[in-house]
């Protein structure tokens, strides 16, 4: 049922129900992601991209030759860039000279590739050890004994307890090889860094319990003649009074070292090493975060800018209230300057040839890759320039876009509030009864120690501009604002993310802004979870969508990877909380509507997690589907498993509690008990 009104063009149409350009096939197709940047020694741009059209596939790609000329794929259509160590991956390539090297995602391989000749096919120069047990991230080149250093992690003999060592490689030897160990004994690693003449090795290290954003280690190692580290210093992170979190070490062109750590402040903030004295002394202190949870290899978050007068100066970004700033430091004066540019979200940074390539997002702008040319002083950008997109959106009017609100509400702990970005329904051509209030979908980032965005997101758009409103939560425990806001969720997963979604919906209703009888929650691996345990133990929703959430903490803790193995018993706790807190063990609380989307490969939330809520929620009688999809793995990358996610979680909520009939034509899934 829809009217004009005499007083406005718009048509008056229910809530949810509205027609959109923003189509289910826009936001799949243009789910492209970025692994990494990167810039040769002459100066052209690679990047690594996600097609989600090819099946997820990642692929080098090169900057065209000409201006205006299309981008070159350089990676060949039977490989793909993508390493999973760590489950996560990160820093799959690295390029010196006219070579690439990368991990192939099929058999987790390195290749090695060259740039300058069109037709080079990748060859590998790791073992084939039959399956793909052996992955490498983060790798950099040794020009001094001309031999590749990578993070290795080493599944053979155990996948829940794989060895992680820095090794080299020799790549004069054109033949396959097996790694030469360089450091061993911690149980994870990342980061090896090599000083400009060979001579040093930087490394970030850290131990179970601790996740790297908990307590990590920074080290120095010094290389003998025979290329082996003989000696070896801890910079950062050894003082058991001192609680700290190094990461991202990184040599100057002039051999200093910088990193950057949270001490004593709680914000990741630039420092330097003194080698002399074995002295960390700050370069730039300020209440806002420099880096991110080390979550993948290869993050960037500032790097050095070539400066004809020899200054030491550093490009980075740094978060502070929801919003990237980035800044030039003069590591020699110890000051800053900011440079304005028209983006709210920065990722990494690349220095280039008299430009900066950084990962850029704004509210209107999706993600991308932009060319900043700075002037002669390296203070302002005179030009300024988008090299490559994620998303296709010159075909959508900008006017269906919802601009994100940012809200600050109070908790359900008296004096702290939390953070959310609110997205209302907004279409130019339609607009909701006066007397009705927008469904709302809220969404719980994964993580859990992470941080959304208010950046252009297709997805988001997708219910916004079909008349839903939208919120996505930074709840107690995310990233962004510091340790002390991180900390809130130790020991307290389950009970402080909950809360935070629900005070936040609560917030939103009291406000007047959403129907406080249409409120749904969404959310993707540890955000499926706070969906499942918010509506298990609060009735708030009425409604949900998990993918690839955990529902049994317990199992979670038995099956997952190593690297997460001991991260659940700093949020979780004691055997009893696990009990208490697992979605799983009181299905008897549930009382609403819930669909679940699962990969079938997923390592680090398995497939019976999924199915063991499936079954026992169809037992009780509730409204329940399972969206089961082959050759997916934690996160979904097809553009067909995309698309469909979206659909089918607006029609579930649209049929089982939105009061409305969507404008699309999507074919709903059979419903367990209500079909």
């Amino acid at each position: 049922m829809s009217s004009v009104t005499a007083e406005n063009t718009k048509i008056t149409a229910p809530y949810g129900s509205w027609k959109s350009p923003i189509t289910s096939d826009l936001v799949s197709g243009s789910d492209k992601r970025l692994g990494g940047t990167a810039v040769d020694a002459l100066g052209h741009l690679f990047w690594v991209e996600t097609r989600p059209n090819e099946s997820g596939r990642l692929v080098l790609v090169k900057q065209g030759e000409k201006e205006g000329d299309d981008p070159i794929d350089v990676t060949p259509k039977e490989f793909s860039v993508r390493t999973v160590a760590q489950e996560y991956g990160g820093g799959a390539f690295r390029i010196f000279g006219d070579t690439v090297i990368f991990s192939n995602y099929k058999d987790q391989r390195l290749y090695r590739q060259s740039l300058s000749s069109k037709d080079s096919a990748p060859l590998p120069f790791t073992p084939d050890y039959g399956r793909p047990l052996v992955s490498y991230a983060d790798g950099v080149f040794d020009a001094r004994f001309s031999r590749f250093v990578t993070v290795q992690e080493d599944c053979r003999e155990s996948a829940m307890n794989s060895i992680t060592t820095i090794v080299s490689f020799d790549i004069r030897d054109e033949s396959v090889q097996e790694p030469k160990v360089l450091v061993s004994g911690s149980d994870f690693y990342a980061f090896p860094r090599l000083d400009p003449k060979g001579e040093r090795i930087a490394w970030i290290q850290w131990s179970h319990p601790n996740m790297p954003w908990d307590r990590s280690e920074l080290w120095v190692g010094y290389i003998s003649d025979s290329g082996d580290v003989h000696t070896r210093v801890c910079v950062a992170g050894g003082d058991p009074t001192l609680v700290e979190s190094p990461t991202e070490p990184k040599w100057s062109p002039q051999g200093e070292l910088f990193f950057i750590t949270d001490r004593k402040s709680g914000f990741w903030n630039l420092y330097k090493w003194i080698e002399t004295s074995n002295e960390v002394l700050p370069v730039y202190t300020l209440d806002a975060e420099f880096a991110r949870p080390l979550w993948i290899f290869g993050m960037n978050s500032y790097d050095f800018i070539f400066d004809k007068d020899q200054k030491n100066l550093i490009a980075c970004s740094y978060r502070k209230n929801g919003k990237s700033y980035l800044g030039i430091l003069d590591a020699v004066q110890n000051t800053s300057s900011s440079v304005e540019i028209p983006f709210t979200d920065i990722n990494n940074i690349t220095s280039g040839l008299d430009c900066l390539y950084i990962e850029v997002a704004s509210a209107v702008h999706p993600l991308s890759i932009a060319k900043l040319t700075l002037d002669d002083h390296k203070s302002k950008a005179v030009d300024f320039k988008i090299m490559w997109c994620s998303s296709s959106i010159s075909s959508i009017d900008k006017s269906y876009f919802s601009m994100p609100e940012v809200i600050e509400f109070p908790t359900d702990v008296t004096g702290l509030n939390a953070y959310a970005y609110f997205y209302p329904p907004t279409n130019p051509i339609y607009q909701g009864y006066p007397e009705e209030k927008p469904p709302l979908l809220l969404k719980s980032h994964g993580g859990p120690t992470a941080e959304t965005h208010a950046v252009l997101n297709l997805s988001v758009q997708y219910w916004t501009s079909r008349g839903w409103a939208f919120v996505d939560v930074n709840y107690g425990g995310s990233a962004g604002y510091g340790r002390g806001y991180r900390d809130r969720l130790l020991g307290q997963w389950g009970i402080v993310d909950v809360n935070d979604c629900c005070s936040c919906a609560k917030f939103l209703v009291d406000s007047g802004k959403v129907d406080g009888e249409r409120l749904c929650i969404t959310g993707g691996s540890a955000g499926g979870y706070t969906t499942l345990a918010a509506l298990a133990f609060k009735d708030t929703f009425k409604a949900g969508a998990s993918l690839y959430g955990v529902a049994d903490l317990k199992l979670l803790r038995l099956e997952t990877h190593k690297f997460e193995s001991h991260y659940i018993d700093n949020l979780v706790g004691s055997e009893r909380a696990y009990f208490e807190r697992s979605p799983i063990n009181f299905v008897e609380k549930f009382s609403c509507p819930i669909i679940l989307f699962q990969g079938l490969e997923d390592k680090v939330v398995p497939p019976e997690q999924a199915r063991k809520i499936y079954h026992a929620l169809k037992e009780k009688g509730l409204p329940v589907a399972l969206v089961e999809y082959e050759g997916e793995q934690h996160g979904f990358r097809k553009a067909e498993n995309i698309k469909f996610t979206l659909e089918q979680q607006m029609v579930f909520f649209a049929r089982l509690v939105g009061n409305f009939n969507v404008a699309d034509e999507i074919t709903p899934i059979k419903i367990d008990n209500f079909d």
